[in-house]
């Protein structure tokens, strides 16, 4: 980033420069304007978050063109990226080019559009092993999460490991993520039921934490718990769409809040900080709202900003941004026209900073990093809630200015 400059003068040379600019009346002096009030990091407001632009230490390049909707971005090795387009494709990029035809395509895929489709993809952490790989989507009956072998070539052997979660038009998650423990973590929308968050039988509104073959782990919070689903560890969401680990053990998770569904709201939308048992209090509560047992959000994103991923910055490549949250931003019922790419950065559990990266793009739905150390993100223009731009949609990298 450019480096403010500042200037200095002598006492003498400032005293002759106002008695040569003083006019010849006794006019009163304008009042100095007042200094700007930092920003509260609770609760950002969209027009004083720093919009961190290309220059001395980042520049923003075109990766993959004219591809649909992507949703999820995965590496199964350090020149093979996979992701998911909403449309049903798993495609495949290799030593930097995209293969032109998917890995895969869900056969049962709901047709209806909204934001239902195939979304969440992870690579299990003994891939090397067994070469599985795992997608999210919806059917016309539920969201379900599939286990499918990679021969490198095509998906085979494609095994429900989840199925009966809720599936709607709207609100339905579902990101899937293996934490450092292992287990598969997989974040679900309420889909405008918004009893199902606190209805602890519904899979709905919840962070689940299944084995690699969706059988429930002895360690849930609700295991052999009466009219509870044990695949359950957090519960009161509306529609999250971002999970992280930090390395300190942090769960992070975004989540769009109930923007123009309850009033007064324009947003509420949340980063928040996870614990196993957490009741995150939709819809009793939202925003910055509190209520006896739920836990508050560590940022509420008002007006909307509609994040839709999450990323944990680790590497080498941009050791300022180490240790810092990176997610998309859709821009929230076109509340904020050019959303971006947001960095939060912690200390603990405190943020110290938030700013706003790659404006310009339109809606942005994942973030992800490369293991090159490089930022990735993918636009959402051709989702039904944007003007496409020439080469829609588009997979970018953020790299260092220079190389």
């Amino acid at each position: 980033m450019p480096r403010a400059i500042t200037l200095s003068l002598s006492l003498s040379a400032l005293l002759a420069s106002a008695a040569f600019a003083q006019p010849a009346t006794d006019a009163p002096a304008k009042e100095a304007p007042a200094e700007k009030a930092p920003l509260d990091l609770a609760k950002p407001t969209i027009k004083d978050i720093p919009v961190m632009r290309p220059g001395k230490d980042f520049t923003i390049e075109a990766y993959v063109t004219g591809v649909e909707v992507p949703w999820s971005i995965v590496w199964t090795g350090s020149s093979r990226m996979l992701f998911t387009e909403r449309s049903g494709a798993v495609r495949v990029v290799e030593n930097d080019k995209l293969r032109e035809s998917p890995l895969y395509t869900v056969p049962d895929l709901i047709g209806e559009g909204g934001e239902n489709g195939l979304m969440g993809l992870a690579v299990h952490p003994d891939y090397a092993t067994n070469r599985f790989v795992y997608i999210s989507y919806g059917t016309r009956r539920d969201v379900r999460v599939v286990r499918l072998k990679d021969t490198g070539d095509a998906f085979v052997e494609p095994t429900p490991i989840l199925t009966g979660i809720p599936a709607g038009r709207n609100h339905v998650g579902c990101r899937l993520a293996f934490g450092p423990d292992g287990k598969l973590y997989i974040t679900t929308g309420e889909t405008f039921e918004k009893e199902l968050a606190q209805d602890m039988s519904s899979l709905g509104g919840k962070i689940l934490r299944v084995n690699d073959d969706g059988s429930i782990p002895a360690d849930n919070p609700f295991v052999n718990k009466e009219n509870t689903r044990g695949e359950i560890f957090s519960f009161g969401h509306r529609n999250p769409q971002g999970i992280v680990w930090t390395e300190s053990g942090l769960i992070l998770e975004t989540e769009h809040g109930p923007s123009g569904e309850v009033r007064p709201s324009r947003g509420d939308d949340e980063l928040n900080i996870v614990k196993a048992g957490a009741d995150l209090g939709w819809p009793k509560v939202w925003g910055s709202k509190t209520a006896e047992g739920t836990i508050a959000p560590a940022v509420v994103f008002t007006p909307a900003i509609a994040p839709a991923s999450a990323a944990y910055y680790n590497a080498e490549r941009f050791p300022q941004w180490k240790g810092s949250l990176f997610f998309g931003a859709l821009g929230g019922l076109r509340r904020d026209a050019d959303p971006g790419v947001y960095r939060v950065a912690f200390e603990g559990e405190k943020v110290t900073a938030i700013e706003r990266y790659a404006t310009g793009f339109g809606r942005i739905r994942c973030v992800a990093v490369g293991p090159d150390g490089a930022i990735y993100f993918s636009t959402s223009n051709k989702d039904g809630r944007a003007q496409p731009r020439e080469g829609d949609d588009k997979i970018y990298r953020i790299i260092p200015a220079g190389t």
